[in-house]
């Protein structure tokens, strides 16, 4: 696996983009689909580290996961004998694997599941998914790094989030869709990708009703069959070269989206001066003559998302004026800050508000990606700087986007 990335920025981006699979769909469709009976078969799945991680745990777990030449993904549990607890080792390398709780216990009423790793962007507390799963009859301890779940009687019951997180969302349709009797989520997350997960268990004869809104209502059902299904398109992905083409002085098409799911981001994009058309094949941006600054609040979905937050920085870092944005979602995410001032930008840190002061230039440095989301936004920044920027660890940039050199490559960028 690559662990540098060299790119010589001064290169417009131009060109056409095929947008990849949702890699927060495809995470949580992989785990759902134990919950299934047979072969399941997922198509539009990217092939990322967290995916293949996530492969690599059902395999270890007694499933049957492999790639299919088609470049599907087919996921096959056993009828019985499945281990009910998560590799550790593996656990620590994601966040998505605390998405096997709502699914185990789903499938057979047991669980151990490590808690969750990923990226040190915030605390990722489980205190909604623990009150959850909880409510609808599982037994809970947390000891040793672990949740140990036993749900032996489960019922339907109404469940209200302090908070709407995505994942616990995602956890309690899972258990609930095996559930017996109504359980309704009050609160819930509204992000496309639990439309999606919701989309995905009905195809397989589930009965889930209002997803998309903050109520979700799920009717348990005794079985449901495996199928085939076609995941969306990933939102952050096209937010990246969408904001690409802005950094770098380019135009871009952006393919294979759905455009709702981008309003929050075509709207702030716009503010910031550039051209965004939406067509039939989907959307162009093209760079405004000077960047605009802007505000932003990042928020839960329909908001402006938190991943989109550090590639904004990289922005509105050559933009003219001040722009402020607020953190609401993840205390960790300006660890981008230190890396983007060495490369020129004036930008600081007031608790969870970062204040962007413009630049005319960013230079070339070399930095480190310290997460998925501020790898990407170096990406971005290195593009629009003056000379070449070494980017460290430029693994934590693959856990999220397939191909990316190739397809940067694609649009006219020097990346090596």
């Amino acid at each position: 696996m690559q662990k540098n990335l060299v790119i010589e920025g001064g290169h417009p981006l131009r060109g056409k983009v095929k947008i990849s699979g949702a890699k927060n769909a495809g995470l949580v469709l992989i785990a759902a689909s134990i919950m299934a009976e047979g072969e399941t078969i997922l198509d539009n799945v990217p092939r990322i580290c967290d995916t293949e991680v996530m492969v690599e745990m059902l395999n270890e777990m007694g499933a049957s996961a492999h790639w299919r030449e088609d470049g599907s993904l087919s996921i096959h549990p056993p009828q019985h004998g499945m281990k009910h607890r998560t590799p550790l080792e593996l656990s620590k390398k994601l966040r998505a694997s605390n998405l096997f709780l709502g699914a185990l216990l789903g499938r057979q009423g047991q669980a151990i599941v490590a808690l969750p790793g990923g990226c040190d962007i915030g605390s990722r507390p489980m205190d909604l998914h623990v009150k959850g799963v909880r409510a609808l009859g599982a037994d809970i301890q947390i000891e040793q790094g672990c949740i140990y779940a036993q749900a032996q009687e489960t019922y339907g019951a109404r469940i209200y989030l302090d908070f709407p997180s995505v994942g616990a969302t995602e956890n309690l349709i899972m258990m609930s869709a095996k559930t017996p009797g109504m359980s309704i989520i009050e609160n819930a997350a509204k992000e496309p990708e639990i439309v999606d997960l919701a989309n995905f268990l009905n195809s397989m004869g589930a009965k889930v009703r209002g997803a998309g809104t903050d109520v979700v209502k799920i009717e348990g059902v005794a079985q449901l069959k495996a199928g085939r299904y076609s995941i969306i398109p990933d939102r952050i992905e096209a937010g990246t070269y969408m904001i690409g083409a802005a950094v770098s002085g380019g135009e871009v098409l952006v393919e294979n989206v759905i455009p709702t799911h981008l309003h929050p981001i075509i709207a702030k994009l716009q503010e910031t001066g550039a051209l965004v058309e939406e067509t039939d094949q989907g959307v162009l941006v093209k760079a405004g003559e000077r960047v605009h600054k802007v505000d932003i609040r990042t928020l839960p979905y329909p908001g402006f998302p938190t991943d989109m937050q550090s590639l904004m920085l990289a922005l509105l870092s050559i933009a003219e004026g001040t722009s402020v944005i607020v953190e609401n979602v993840f205390e960790n995410r300006f660890q981008i800050v230190d890396e983007l001032n060495r490369m020129g930008a004036k930008i600081r840190i007031e608790g969870q508000t970062a204040i962007v002061e413009g630049v005319a230039s960013l230079y070339g440095a070399t930095v480190r990606a310290t997460d998925l989301r501020a790898g990407a936004a170096l990406v971005l920044a290195a593009l629009a700087a003056r000379g070449e920027t070494v980017i460290e660890d430029a693994i934590h940039i693959f856990r999220g986007y397939e191909n990316i050199t190739e397809k940067l490559r694609g649009l006219g960028a020097h990346i090596k």
